[in-house]
């Protein structure tokens, strides 16, 4: 009894970390049961927990092929992984809340926040709703064209193209990077009628569920005028609209010779803006990573590492904090004192917490990479760092090495995994036993910088 009132006093980060937690466990046991294996072998705990936690924080990672070593039963165990890990352990317990007693309590608004999902007083009704309401539908519109794709394409029967549709809308807009197939995307490098709709399905995710609500609720009252858009959500398109641009002419003319050489004009422009969308945290690989320049490696780490918007499935340190920090960096260069984004000044603690989350993700990835050249030192320094910041961001590519990992190295990975989908921010908080405010201040020195 002692015990349950203990875990019912924990705050909302210890909840949303330990929610995730639980997860991953319940679906690596899942996973190790007959009923999850399509052939006579059976899973490795290592290789479900693997699984488990990379299907939770939307990863995508795999060390055994998604479509052959894991029965339909196993598969549909992954896919629920996913779209519980998408949605939130603590939102589905806010809706259910809501469902059954009509009213959500403030812990739980609290906890929201915590995970990924901040709740405006009084609105947590509108955004709950919205939130399930905009996954179901984007998933579905993307799962018929894909079906209606397989089926008059490439001959699948209807029954495996809805089965195949369904896993792919609910992986693509959960960036989660999953998929039936063997060699992911690969088969349909030149299929603009694939790969537009997941790289639709997979941006709409990663912009985040406020920003689709701000929009929705801006065009529905005809206020949609750029002054009235709030400055996340105009960081958050910007940013998306200028990464997507770059990445994609970044990717095509370090590959125009390259990986892209062999196909026509269109499947490299379609190829090239694949391949800028996905390492933002989908995972879905059109094109062999493995095969790909150095340079093509080493700017995809910083996309991932970037990431997209806040509060929807995407992973990184997201396009927000990357924001905040340049426009820090403009304000010192120039000597003002304030930060200031969209004629709007931003106050001095959101500056603190980009820096501290950028600086923890460095760290995460900094300690993954040298753990990983640790323990399996024959892979070369590019691969490590792309595996390792693949991981952080929970995006799932990778250049192939990962079933060939050790084992410390793919517990390794799993951990990184799951930081990365809880949040540096929120393990932090998580861990502490409980906030400290000191009642004095120690008197200032200014150091010698730079």
């Amino acid at each position: 009894m002692k015990q349950l009132l203990s875990i019912r006093q924990w705050g909302p980060a210890r909840l949303t970390a330990a929610g995730f937690l639980v997860l991953i466990l319940v679906g690596t046991v899942l996973l190790m049961l007959p009923f999850a294996e399509a052939g006579t072998a059976r899973a490795s705990f290592l290789s479900a927990l693997f699984t488990a936690t990379s299907a939770v924080s939307l990863t995508g990672l795999i060390v055994v092929d998604t479509g052959s070593f894991w029965s339909p039963a196993g598969q549909v165990v992954i896919l629920a992984l996913i779209q519980l890990g998408g949605l939130g352990i603590m939102s589905l317990a806010s809706l259910s809340g809501l469902l059954f007693t009509g009213r959500i309590s403030f812990k739980a608004r609290k906890t929201g926040a915590y995970e990924g999902r901040p709740i405006a007083p009084g609105g947590i009704r509108k955004t709950l709703i919205f939130t399930f309401a905009f996954t179901a539908v984007a998933e579905t519109i993307i799962a018929i064209i894909v079906a209606a794709r397989l089926m008059i394409g490439y001959g699948h029967s209807f029954p495996r193209a809805v089965w195949e549709g369904i896993f792919h809308a609910i992986s693509a807009f959960n960036n989660a990077g999953f998929s039936t197939n063997s060699d992911n995307l690969v088969p349909f490098v030149a299929d603009a009628w694939i790969l537009l709709p997941l790289a639709a399905a997979l941006i709409s995710g990663g912009l985040g569920f406020p920003v689709w609500a701000e929009l929705v609720r801006l065009v529905r009252r005809n206020r949609f005028v750029v002054h009235r858009i709030s400055i996340t959500a105009r960081m958050t398109l910007t940013a998306t609209a200028v990464l997507l641009l770059a990445g994609a002419v970044f990717f095509a003319c370090m590959e125009w010779t390259g990986l892209l050489s062999s196909m026509s004009l269109g499947e490299k422009l379609l190829n090239s803006f694949f391949a800028s969308a996905s390492p933002r945290t989908a995972g879905f690989n059109a094109i062999d990573y493995g095969q790909a320049h150095p340079i093509t490696l080493m700017g995809t780490d910083i996309s991932m590492f970037i990431g997209g918007g806040s509060a929807g499935t995407a992973g990184g340190i997201k396009v927000t904090t990357a924001c905040v920090l340049l426009a820090a960096m403009a304000a010192e260069f120039t000597g003002r004192e304030t930060t200031t984004i969209g004629h709007r000044s931003l106050p001095r603690s959101v500056t603190r917490q980009a820096l501290a989350l950028s600086f923890a993700g460095v760290m995460v990835v900094t300690l993954g990479v040298a753990a990983l050249r640790f323990f399996d030192p024959e892979f070369s320094g590019d691969q490590v760092s792309f595996e390792v910041l693949s991981a952080f961001a929970t995006v799932g590519l990778s250049t192939g090495i990962t079933a060939s990992l050790s084992a410390p190295s793919q517990i390794v990975l799993c951990l990184i995994m799951y930081l990365g989908r809880v949040g540096p921010t929120t393990l932090v908080a998580a861990l502490a036993a409980k906030s400290v405010s000191r009642r004095y201040s120690f008197p200032e020195e200014r150091p010698f910088l730079g």
